[in-house]
């Protein structure tokens, strides 16, 4: 099932944009040397341990280039492989394998990837019940396939794009001319616009945590604060979280509480510690490494 963000028709017209770049006028190597009545098989294994994320985009793009290839997985999305665990097959033309291959093990090793680093992250934090949530931080044009990927992590989706959230951040609040003129022109804007958007807005010490708290005591209206960079880094590559813990008790749940800044699997567990609500990483999706997975064709 795909997730509410991305239809049908968005996602074939992501793979077929991509199947354009790259097969442009015709594989030529494959034409030249491959009979069109061969057959093949292609065995999907993974070479390291991880989570699997994009089966049902890499069955889309060999349907794309040839409806007759079957695939079949022994493995669903969101479930873990380790090293050496064969995971589908693939059967049709050798052509249309061919063809397909790259691009079903570009994306399917990077949302893989990206579910990997999200389920590390996730098992760190779950004995808080910290949440982690992706960002806009995405490779252009796959964003909806990276927070896809997220989602088999475990991990949850923030604002899809500029559209779905009101995200106050330091360049909104100098452009408005404050904190309390930012929260202000946010809440007008919810209210004549009739739109059910969040609003979220970014703090970076204790003095500005307070004149949100203040303003959301008198207007109300602030769903989430964003602790930004309360997380200073130390010279042994640890965190140090006083200050967001003191960020944290002053909101005393209030509102809604997000960290973001110096947020590593080395770090991330101590700023869940902290109790924070949630925790954003921008290197789930900017910095993930692909999973290493390949795909033997063996032609017949």
């Amino acid at each position: 099932m795909l997730p509410p963000y991305l239809t049908d028709t968005d996602l074939d017209a992501l793979i077929a944009r991509a199947l354009e770049e790259d097969l442009g006028t015709g594989d030529v190597t494959t034409q030249a040397i491959v009979a069109p009545e061969t057959q093949a098989t292609g065995v999907f294994l993974a070479k390291e341990a991880g989570t699997l994320a994009g089966l049902e985009v890499a069955r889309r793009v060999f349907a794309a280039v040839d409806p007759y290839v079957t695939v079949n997985w022994t493995r669903a999305d969101g479930q873990r492989v380790e090293a050496g665990t064969v995971f589908g097959t693939v059967t049709g033309a050798a052509a249309s394998l061919l063809m397909a291959e790259r691009l079903a093990l570009n994306l399917l090793q990077r949302m893989s990837g990206i579910a990997t680093a999200t389920r590390r992250m996730v098992d760190r934090v779950r004995p808080y019940g910290t949440r982690i949530l992706d960002t806009r931080k995405t490779a252009p044009g796959l964003r909806l396939l990276d927070k896809w990927a997220v989602r088999f992590g475990g991990g949850t989706n923030h604002r899809i794009g500029l559209f779905d959230m009101i995200l106050i951040k330091e360049n909104h609040i100098a452009a408005a001319g404050g904190i309390e003129a930012a929260l202000a022109a946010a809440q007008t804007y919810r209210i004549t616009h009739a739109e059910p958007l969040e609003i979220e807005i970014e703090v970076r010490t204790l003095e500005e945590l307070q004149r949100v708290l203040a303003y959301h005591e008198a207007h109300g209206g602030v769903e989430v604060v964003l602790l930004d960079n309360m997380t200073p880094r130390a010279d042994d590559g640890s965190v140090d979280t006083t200050l967001l813990r003191h960020a944290v008790r002053l909101v005393d749940g209030q509102i809604g509480t997000e960290a973001s800044g110096n947020v590593t699997l080395a770090t991330v567990e101590a700023i869940a510690a902290t109790g924070v609500d949630a925790i954003s990483c921008g290197a789930l999706t900017h910095s993930a490494a692909a999973l290493d997975l390949s795909l033997t064709i063996d032609l017949r």
